[in-house]
C-alpha cells in the first residue's frame, strides 16, 4: 500500500512539472509538447481554448480504446496521471504570461529539460498521463510495432501539421525540445548513477576474482566459457561495477594478468543485492 502511495506522489509529482514546463517554455514561444497535448496546444494558439481541458477531452476516446483493449490497472493509473496533468497545465497558465526566457533556443532546451524530468519521474514508477502512451501500448500489443516507432510517428504528424500553421521556425525548435526532453527522460528512467558490467577472459580467472572480492569489495559471478580454436574451458569474470569502480578493475586486471581480455559494457538499471533497488 505505502508503495502504491509512494508511486501515485511521483506520477502527480512528475505531471505538475511537465504542466509546468509546458507553459513555462513552450506555450511563449509557440512550441509544442508531443501527442494529444501537442494537438491541444494547436488548437490554444489559434482559439484560446484552455490546454489542459481540450487535453482531457481529447483523451475520451483514446481511453475508451484502453477500457476495451489493457489493463484496468493501468488505466487507472493513466486516468489519475492524466487529471494531475491536465489541472496543472491550466492551472499554471500564468507562467506563460511571465515570459521567463526570452530566447527562444533557451526555452526549447529548458522546455525539452523540465518536460524530460517530469516525464522521467512518471515513467520511472510504471505511470503515465495517457495520450500516445495508451495508443502505443496499444498498437504494440495488438500489432507488434515498437511503442517509440509509434509515439514518434505521432508526433511527427502534429509537427507537420504546426509546421504548416506556425511556420517551420517553430516546428524546428520544437523537435530540438522532443529529442532534448526525450533524452532527459531515458537518463531519469534509467539513474544518473549510471554502472558497468565487465566481462574478464583470462587464465588467472580466480587470481582475478579474489582481488577484486578483497580490493574492491564488489561481488563476483563466473561463467562458463569455452574458447572456439582452443576448445580449452575457461571462466569468465562478470562483475558489475560503478563508473568510479572500473580504473581499480583495470588495474587489478593489469596487475595479475596483462595478457587477459577486458569488456566493458553500459548497464541500464542494476536492481538486486549492493545496488539500489527501483520499483
Amino acid at each position: 500500500m505505502q508503495q502504491k502511495i509512494w508511486r501515485y506522489a511521483l506520477v502527480g509529482l512528475g505531471s505538475i512539472i511537465c504542466g509546468a514546463g509546458i507553459n513555462a517554455f513552450l506555450v511563449p514561444h509557440h512550441m509544442l509538447s508531443g501527442g494529444i497535448s501537442g494537438v491541444a496546444m494547436i488548437f490554444y494558439f489559434l482559439f484560446n481554448w484552455p490546454i489542459g481541458l481540450l487535453v482531457a477531452i481529447g483523451n475520451i476516446p483514446v481511453f475508451y480504446l484502453g477500457y476495451k483493449l489493457l489493463d484496468r490497472e493501468f488505466l487507472i493509473g493513466a486516468l489519475y496521471g492524466l487529471a494531475v496533468f491536465s489541472l496543472s497545465i491550466d492551472a499554471t497558465r500564468f507562467l506563460a504570461n511571465m515570459n521567463l526566457v526570452d530566447d527562444i533556443i533557451l526555452a526549447a532546451v529548458f522546455g525539452g529539460v523540465i518536460s524530460g524530468i517530469g516525464s522521467g519521474i512518471i515513467f520511472r514508477v510504471g505511470g503515465s498521463t495517457g495520450g500516445t502512451d495508451i495508443i502505443a501500448v496499444i498498437v504494440k500489443k495488438y500489432y507488434s510495432y515498437n511503442i517509440g516507432f509509434v509515439s514518434f510517428s505521432i508526433n511527427l504528424v502534429v509537427m507537420a501539421v504546426a509546421a504548416f500553421l506556425f511556420g517551420l521556425k517553430p516546428a524546428m525548435y520544437t523537435l530540438i525540445s522532443m529529442f532534448i526532453g526525450s533524452s532527459v527522460t531515458d537518463k531519469v528512467i534509467e539513474g544518473f548513477n549510471r554502472k558497468k558490467t565487465i566481462l574478464i577472459i583470462s587464465d588467472l580467472s580466480e587470481e582475478i576474482a579474489a582481488a577484486i572480492l578483497n580490493e574492491i569489495g564488489r561481488g563476483v559471478t563466473f561463467l562458463k566459457g569455452e574458447g572456439a580454436y582452443t576448445r580449452n574451458d575457461k571462466k569468465v569474470v562478470f562483475v558489475v561495477v560503478t563508473l568510479t569502480q572500473i580504473a581499480r578493475i583495470k588495474f587489478i586486471v593489469e596487475k595479475v594478468d596483462p595478457n587477459a581480455f577486458m569488456i566493458v559494457q553500459d548497464a541500464a538499471e542494476v536492481m538486486g543485492r549492493g545496488f539500489s533497488v527501483h520499483h
